[in-house]
């Protein structure tokens, strides 16, 4: 019986994955040099909207753009870059842009990174993750978020932001998660939104080869770098968690450190959803 349990457990998990991955692939990018560039756009709110495509977009790291791709990029409208990677983070892969792109480094929480050494020794310890999610990161979200959600609220409306960090998955994650949140798409899509970047990366190659040197260092086996790195939808409940126990809701968040209050986030609505 708990057999049978557990086998309709997983394929009920494979087919939601599945059916995520599907709904995903309308919002991708075909971009040769990332693996994460994605639209934000497209899930239905809890009342009955849509939120807009073309406007709002997010990536993992964006220094090996080809030419194709920067094209791509500019018939896209994309005006706007926020990237919340730390300092020497983003100067050892500088962003590959066209011209007259704004661009904003939101470094906060991303200062000093981990060396390789550090991240073997973090892969022992399983709350890793949480912890960046949640009480661990509490003290950087408003400092790293702020300029994206002020910069939304001043975009034009021909104009398209792309917002991005390294992989396009914890940093990237949360500020997605964020700007569905504040729009009102529903928890479930937010989370399947959030670990379709498990898909995604499978495919890139850096990724890979940091699995494989992170498997040398720490003696783990492959798939175990693999599940503690895995994104899961309980790290993004623990970051809005974290912020509900400190903020009591994500609306006084926004409001305490982002200085957006209600008619701020009106103004996100009616921007960034459709009837």
């Amino acid at each position: 019986m708990k057999k049978s349990i557990l086998i309709a457990m997983v394929l009920t998990l494979s087919s939601t994955f599945k059916a995520q991955i599907s709904d995903s692939v309308r919002r991708v990018v075909k971009m040769d040099g990332a693996y994460n560039f994605r639209d934000t756009g497209g899930y239905k709110t809890i009342d009955g909207k849509e939120v807009v495509l073309g406007s709002v977009y997010r990536s993992d790291a964006i220094n090996k753009l080809s030419d194709r791709d920067l094209q791509t990029f500019q018939n896209k409208n994309i005006t706007t870059v926020v990237d919340f990677r730390g300092v020497e983070e983003a100067k050892k892969a500088q962003d590959r842009l066209p011209q007259n792109v704004n661009y904003l480094l939101c470094p906060a929480g991303s200062n000093n990174l981990p060396t390789a050494q550090d991240m073997a020794k973090l892969m022992k310890d399983k709350n890793f993750l949480a912890d960046m999610y949640g009480e661990g990161g509490l003290p950087y979200f408003g400092e790293r978020y702020r300029p994206l959600f002020v910069k939304l609220l001043t975009l034009q409306p021909d104009e398209a932001l792309l917002f991005h960090c390294t992989g396009g998955r914890d940093r990237t994650g949360m500020a997605a998660a964020l700007f569905l949140k504040i729009l009102g798409v529903p928890q479930n899509i937010i989370e399947q939104d959030y670990i379709a970047s498990n898909f995604y990366l499978a495919k890139n190659p850096t990724m890979q080869q940091t699995y494989a040197g992170l498997s040398k260092m720490t003696g783990m086996s492959g798939e175990e770098i693999k599940k503690e790195m895995e994104l899961r939808p309980e790290l993004i409940r623990t970051f809005f968690r974290a912020i509900e126990n400190k903020y009591g809701s994500i609306e006084n968040f926004f409001q305490v450190e982002m200085g957006i209050g209600p008619k701020e986030v009106d103004i996100l609505k009616r921007k960034y959803t459709r009837s």
